[in-house]
């Protein structure tokens, strides 16, 4: 049997028909299709050649009056390798599902050759390239097929739509392209459709109605332009409607009021203009209406009031005015309400807010009698009515809302004070109230408000103190209460509440000192206490050591090393002696006094002379100190060519200090510009130097040392000022330029923590970046690297040394664009000059033909997304071997063993559904051939799409 299978697997596919048949067609087709598949769990062991039928093996299960196989489904154990031709043994397989494993490799179109397959799963995969033409050609018995979330790519085939069959298909979350077959609507069985998340264009053909049985239907995230189908309305059992984040416009069609059974509508990032038509009332099964990231305008109808169902309402980001209207009251099943960044006017929706009071007889009603009843609203759990124009006060009762979770009314017009009622919203894990008109202060119950992770309040003209009993909110993530006019001291329990990763308590009136126990604070990622009037020194230790001189300036009296003041020091008080005691040998209290005057005098005469002398002991230090500092800048300015305090009439070659935002000048005396001592890193195109500006700014100076490449002064601060219009919160801002003939010097904004190659392997086990971080990195890199890529500028240098991390640990591309002050892109100069980028260049640069394109920074991307993951670096050297890391991560994922690749220093800190694609992805973005690298814009979706949906939730932006 062993020789039989041997010659299948060497002849195959052209002697695979030919062997005895009266061996197990079956057997032998599972056999031959497990060599070719790794099973890291071991599922397939049962799989025995000798037996005589497959019957009993696991996930294989055979028609009882057949004995043949009639079902195989291996779903979720991790498989990898490629789909073999062994299945088309398989004649009478039924049901093949092999759904959310690791295959690799395309479409095999020997499936068309499966005449009696019902169901077809495919999804949760890595299978990548087109979907064969052929495979549908014998199709007329699929019922269900699923090839979603895999790296399929080209157009859909025509062949599809003779699959008359078809009740479920499912392409979604792939890259294929091109048109939607008009044909697709005449597969009259179709009860789901989806193609969401691709890539697909051009309008969405009519015909739809014909799908009589259509249930689900889902074009989201695409490209298709043109209006919504018309005679969408004739799907009559129509229950979910997904079109949203496309490019479709015009209005809503008539025919959609006839949809009764929908229970659910999302047209969300389009660009739909025109009003919400009153007859979106009639359909009164809805349980979620999302029209938001629209062009709608106008009042919202009052027949909403009608979808009684309704639990999900966002009509966010659009141009409604008015205010929502008051018969959404009979919407009492409403869980979340989202109307922000409209122009909605008016109070607060009393409706929302309003008590459900009892019927009760005037007779029986006696002066000064409360009721307290339930209110009708008690279930929603998000109100988000943000950026609008609304005014009035926040409702005393706004604590009834029990359930609530996230309620955000900042950047509005509300005034009057923060209702007491706040603390009894026990659920709430967010509270946005920022930049409106409130005044009072923060009421102590706030301390109620045990699940809050986020408090914001910042922009308004609270008073008061912090509230002590803060500390109670002990979940506390966030606390932002800048620009304000708070006042006393930072209350001690602040430091009691472990979880805080952001504190803002800028731009207020606080006095006292820092609680020393601030230290404790472990998560701390930033902590901004400038523009107060704070005093003492600053706590020590932890996060403090590294604090940002910018987010404790303007408070005159702090002390300590970050704010370079010295702190006083404390002095024990002088013995004082009692002049009328006596001493031991009987002298007189009067003779004493004398005798301690004359002491006196003779230790201020002492003390003078001393005092003198020190003086100008101290006097000739500084003066020689002084004459060589002086001498030490002169010998640095002439070993760079330039002085900095030269005037332009008496030196042609004078360089000025050009900022883009403002004037500033350099330190002078401070510290020497350009020292050594200051200096922070050098790379290929430079010395970097921090060093501070006249007005206090803390700058990075980078010094460039391609002074006999770069173009003429005028091309420099063209290309310059260019660089210096990217703005991204994920790149590095370069602030100005300082130019003459013979010294190049970049102003960047200084960012504090040091490079991500730092943190990835110069930490310790104990503070390493956690995973968390390291998604929120790479997410971060590759918005920074799409922006680039946007605004046409090729990074060219990407590696873990140019990639910096903020003091909220967010990551700062750095370094970018620096190639276009080159006079040429000349690939000798640009590979010299990142040499040190060695496992990061793109193997196009050893190729001369080759066109250098952003997929080089694609690649270079890839590489860095492994060594965030893995700890290791790009090329690692060992006694006797070379480890590159991009080919032991492929090797890893080929064998099934790719999560131990993760760094070990996260043990079992981290989520393996993300670490897997996101590995996956680096590799996708290392591919040798620049074409299968994917654009940095699909990258970022990529990721926003692995990113688990308990982080998406907790990002409050």
């Amino acid at each position: 049997m062993l020789f039989k299978l041997f010659l299948v697997l060497v002849l195959a596919p052209t002697s695979f028909f030919a062997l005895d048949t009266v061996f197990n067609d079956d057997v032998l087709g599972l056999i031959v299709f497990k060599a070719g598949i790794h099973d890291p769990m071991g599922k397939l062991v049962t799989w025995n050649e000798d037996d005589e039928t497959p019957c009993n093996w696991f996930g294989v299960k055979c028609n009882p009056k057949t004995n043949r196989v009639s079902e195989l489904v291996l779903d979720g154990f991790s498989l990898s390798g490629h789909i073999d031709r062994g299945l088309l043994r398989l004649q009478f397989l039924q049901i093949l599902s092999l759904a959310n494993n690791n295959f690799t490799g395309t479409i095999n179109s020997v499936l068309s050759h499966l005449a009696n397959l019902q169901v077809i799963d495919f999804s949760d995969n890595s299978l990548s390239g087109p979907i064969p033409e052929q495979l549908f050609l014998q199709c007329g018995s699929i019922r269900v097929l699923s090839f979603a979330r895999n790296n399929l790519i080209g157009n859909i085939p025509q062949s599809l739509t003779s699959c008359f069959s078809l009740e479920l298909l499912n392409f979604s979350s792939n890259h294929l392209s091109g048109k939607l077959p008009s044909g697709l609507w005449y597969l009259r069985g179709l009860q789901s459709l989806d193609f969401s998340d691709n890539l697909l264009e051009g309008q969405i053909p009519p015909g739809i109605q014909n799908l009589y049985d259509l249930k689900f239907v889902s074009l989201h995230k695409n490209r298709f332009s043109g209006k919504l189908p018309e005679d969408i309305g004739g799907c009559l059992l129509l229950k979910s409607i997904d079109f949203s984040e496309n490019i479709l416009s015009g209005g809503l069609p008539e025919s959609m009021q006839m949809l009764s059974s929908c229970t659910y509508l999302n047209l969300r990032g389009n660009s739909l203009t025109g009003e919400v038509p009153r007859w979106i009332g009639e359909l009164k099964n809805l349980d979620t209406l999302d029209l938001s990231a629209n062009n709608f305008s106008g009042q919202l109808p009052s027949s909403i009031g009608n979808l009684q169902l309704l639990k999900k309402f966002n009509v966010s980001t659009n141009y409604l005015t008015g205010n929502l209207p008051e018969s959404m009251a009979n919407c009492n099943n409403l869980l979340s309400i989202d109307a922000s960044h409209n122009h909605l006017t008016g109070n607060l929706p009393t409706w929302i807010f309003r008590a459900a009071i009892p019927s009760v007889p005037f007779s029986s009603y006696r002066l000064g009698e409360t009721f307290s009843s339930p209110a009708s609203f008690q279930g929603l759990q998000v109100l988000d009515l943000s950026s609008n124009v609304f005014s009035g006060h926040i409702p005393s009762n706004v604590g009834e809302l029990s359930n609530m979770q996230l309620l955000n009314i900042s950047r509005n017009h509300l005034m009057g004070s923060i209702p007491r009622s706040i603390g009894e919203l026990k659920s709430a894990y967010a509270l946005d109230f920022s930049d409106n008109q409130l005044n009072g202060s923060i009421p102590a119950e706030i301390g109620g408000a045990i699940s809050l992770k986020e408090l914001r309040l910042e922009k308004n003209s609270l008073t008061g103190e912090i509230p002590a009993k803060i500390e109670k909110c002990s979940l506390l993530t966030s606390l932002i209460l800048s620009h304000n006019n708070l006042t006393g001291s930072i209350p001690a329990a602040v430091a009691n509440l472990s979880n805080l990763e952001d504190v803002d308590l800028s731009f207020n009136k606080l006095s006292g000192s820092l609680p020393k126990e601030l230290t404790n604070l472990s998560h701390l990622l930033s902590f901004k206490i400038s523009h107060n009037h704070l005093e003492g020194e600053l706590p020590v230790g932890g996060f403090f050591n590294t604090i940002s001189p910018l987010s404790i300036s303007h408070n005159p009296s702090l002390c300590g090393a970050v704010v370079n003041r010295s702190c006083p020091s404390v002095h024990p008080k002088p013995i004082v002696l009692n002049p009328n005691s006596s001493d031991t040998n009987g002298n007189s209290p009067s003779h004493k006094h004398h005798h301690e005057i004359i002491l006196s005098i003779s230790s201020i005469i002492a003390i003078g002379a001393a005092s003198f002398i020190l003086l100008g002991v101290v006097a000739v230090t500084i003066l020689n100190i002084r004459a060589r500092s002086s001498q030490s800048r002169s010998a640095l300015v002439l070993s760079a060519g330039e002085d900095f305090s030269c005037s332009p009439k008496t030196n042609p070659d004078y360089g000025k200090l050009v900022m883009f935002s403002g004037d500033a000048e350099f330190v002078v005396g401070a510290q020497a510009l350009l020292n050594k001592d200051f200096e922070l890193g050098r790379g290929g195109f430079g010395v970097v130097y921090k060093t501070v500006l006249r007005d206090g700014c803390l700058v990075a100076i980078k010094k460039l040392t391609v002074t006999s490449l770069i173009k003429s002064r005028e091309d420099f601060e063209s290309e310059v000022k260019k660089l210096g219009q990217i703005r991204h919160h994920n790149l590095v801002a370069l602030e100005g330029y300082y130019w003459t003939t013979s010294l190049q010097l970049l102003i960047y904004e200084y960012v504090p923590n040091g490079s991500l190659y730092k943190h990835l392997h110069d930490g310790t086990g104990d503070n390493c970046l956690s995973w968390r971080q390291r998604f929120k990195i790479v997410l971060g890199m590759a918005k920074g690297l799409a922006y680039l890529h946007h605004n046409s500028i090729i990074h060219y240098n990407l590696k873990s040394t140019n990639v910096l991390i903020d003091s909220y640990g967010k990551p700062k591309v750095g370094d970018y664009g620096l190639a276009r002050l080159l006079p040429m892109l000349d690939r000798c100069i640009l590979s010299s000059k990142i040499q040190s980028a060695l496992g990061y260049m793109a193997p196009e640069f050893a190729c001369k033909t080759v066109t250098i394109t952003e997929k080089c920074d694609v690649y270079g991307f890839g590489i860095l997304v492994l060594e965030v993951v893995t700890g290791k670096r790009p090329v690692e050297y060992m006694e006797d071997d070379v480890i590159v890391l991009c080919d032991m991560v492929r090797v890893a994922l080929d064998e099934g063993t790719v999560e131990q690749c993760v760094d070990e220093r996260l043990q079992s800190n981290f989520r393996i559904e993300e670490a897997i694609p996101v590995m996956k992805l680096g590799l996708i973005c290392a591919s040798q051939v620049p074409s299968n690298r994917p654009d940095m814009n699909e990258v970022v979706n990529i990721l926003e799409l692995i990113q688990s949906p308990s982080e998406v939730d907790e990002e409050l932006e």
